[in-house]
């Protein structure tokens, strides 16, 4: 239960005003390369995401880049990648993300990145799936979303930690480790009645 073949990265298309950001991007794609975990995500190569993608490959790694037809003409995709498939809108492109990952991890990024992140934490609060997701919290990044979340619950309207899981971690060394830990206790008997992808995003 403990294998993960394919992560999938929601992460900035542009760099950010901290050089710390590129650092850990390049750093999780030489992680993931080295360690022939397929990499999935939003096919750019620009920002964070290049930077994380074209590490992956430089270190021997598979790359799924996943960009919807709209674009096409509007962003630098990747082509490098072993495997780029286009959809027909962002609906798509989300489930192809989702379908194609073992688990999910979130770098430092924008309002998409952000809006993905939640997506998958709130299906996995409805019981749609159990991926693990990981948060990378470099250099605080994601402190005042973590207060926000507090301040949801203290005013109760999250009420489960055990739906609401989420793995907070300060650097990409920690990123497989942690991720291969939780997929170990999810249990075959957790996961009877799980369908196996989302049918409505």
């Amino acid at each position: 239960m403990s294998t993960i073949r394919a992560i999938t990265v929601y992460c900035g298309s542009s760099s950010g005003a901290d050089p710390a950001f590129v650092a850990a991007a390049r750093d999780l794609g030489r992680i993931l390369g080295e360690s022939r975990v397929r990499l999935v995500y939003g096919g750019g190569a620009v920002g964070l995401m290049g930077a994380l993608a074209n590490s992956v490959l430089d270190h021997g790694g598979e790359v799924t880049g996943v960009i919807p037809e709209f674009l096409m003409s509007t962003e630098r995709r990747l082509s490098r990648a072993q495997e780029v498939i286009v959809t027909r809108d962002m609906h798509e492109r989300k489930r192809v993300l989702f379908e194609r990952a073992d688990a999910f991890v979130a770098l430092p990024g924008g309002i998409g990145t952000l809006e993905e992140t939640i997506e998958q934490m709130t299906w996995k609060q409805l019981g749609r799936h159990k991926k693990p997701i990981a948060m990378v919290n470099t250099n605080g990044f994601w402190n005042p979303l973590f207060e926000l979340f507090d301040h949801m619950r203290q005013l109760k309207f999250i009420h489960s930690v055990a739906t609401f899981e989420y793995h907070v971690l300060e650097g990409v060394d920690e990123v497989l480790p942690t991720l291969r830990r939780a997929l170990t206790r999810v249990t075959e008997a957790e996961k009877e009645g799980i369908p196996a992808a989302i049918e409505r995003m």
